[in-house]
């Protein structure tokens, strides 16, 4: 079981980084001048992957008769529909708003700290 649950954190992961990884090559389009940012299609992809992970790692957790903090991961998911929501809606724009790009960005961030430094 062990390895099972740590082959779904690996995909989890893998969902983050191509999250974030889309928001930071984005970054570039911001500043006066320039084109407007763009949710690119990794974006969503990420955040669908951290989703479907998330779920199968928390049934594999209860699975295992593991502790886990159901108000955490609650915080989590919500924070994750909140994002997956955000990039869905925008996918098909040429140009997002940045205080909207800029709040996915931050809440991919929070949605690392919580799951880092939440014990």
């Amino acid at each position: 079981m062990d390895t099972l649950i740590n082959v779904f954190v690996g995909l989890h992961i893998i969902g983050i980084a191509a999250l974030l990884g889309g928001f930071l090559t984005q970054l570039k389009a911001l500043g006066p001048g320039r084109a407007e940012p763009r949710f690119v299609p990794g974006m969503l992809y990420g955040a669908c992957t951290m989703l479907v992970t998330g779920v199968a790692l928390v049934g594999l957790a209860h699975a295992d008769d593991r502790h886990i903090s159901n108000v955490k991961i609650g915080v989590k998911l919500a924070v994750l529909l909140v994002i997956l929501a955000l990039v869905y809606v925008k996918r098909d724009d040429e140009k997002v708003e940045t205080a909207l790009f800029g709040a996915v960005g931050g809440l991919t961030v929070v949605n690392i700290f919580i799951a880092v430094l939440w014990t």
